[in-house]
């Protein structure tokens, strides 16, 4: 079984995310939530952002790498929206990495070095017309035609963190693809 790795969201460590990471650990595996936001969460995408840019974005993302560091080195990195940052960071650059699981959010290959890892799979998730993740598809299109061992799920709908049940904008069917999809993933890891 996986050990992994689950980052929140802009709006927190809300019941939806731990809701997540609660279906994984019933599939067998170790998942760890850090909490960045110190037991903060935010109604609201825009209130979070504000919350994280008055926090120090960087410092909030440090208390992350710092949280796998603590951990040993063979985990799978995952992570929704704002989480993707870490979980993305850290399955590029730290050695041991097992995988990485991108929800709502993908980042540049070229921001963390020149290529994806060789032996590090990694799924990519967001719905077609979710307004933040469809800025984050050339990247994740571009991740997935550079690895050996990616793929890229994208869900009709244009709702920002989908599968996140405590949510406005939680798509219960959706969801539970993604969660199969992950579950899938991490038992072949």
């Amino acid at each position: 079984m996986a050990e992994v790795v689950l980052y929140h969201h802009i709006q927190g460590l809300t019941d939806g995310v731990r809701s997540v990471a609660g279906e994984l650990r019933r599939a067998g595996h170790t998942v760890h939530t850090p909490d960045l936001f110190e037991g903060r969460t935010f109604a609201g995408i825009e209130d979070g952002f504000a919350f994280a840019r008055e926090a120090g974005l960087e410092k909030l993302r440090e208390r992350g790498i710092a949280a796998a560091e603590a951990l040993g080195p063979e985990l799978v990195y995952a992570g929704f929206s704002f989480g993707v940052t870490i979980a993305q960071r850290l399955a590029q650059t730290r050695p041991g990495a097992r995988g990485a699981l991108l929800i709502d959010a993908c980042l540049p290959v070229e921001e963390f070095g020149t290529t994806w890892p060789v032996g590090v799979p990694a799924q990519i998730h967001g719905k077609e017309n979710d307004e933040f993740f469809e800025e984050d598809l050339p990247a994740a299109r571009e991740l997935v035609s550079s690895a050996a061992n990616a793929e890229l799920f994208v869900y009709p709908g244009d709702q920002h963190l989908f599968a996140d049940s405590s949510l406005p904008a939680y798509d219960p069917e959706a969801a539970e693809v993604l969660l199969a999809r992950l579950r899938a993933f991490l038992a072949a890891v």
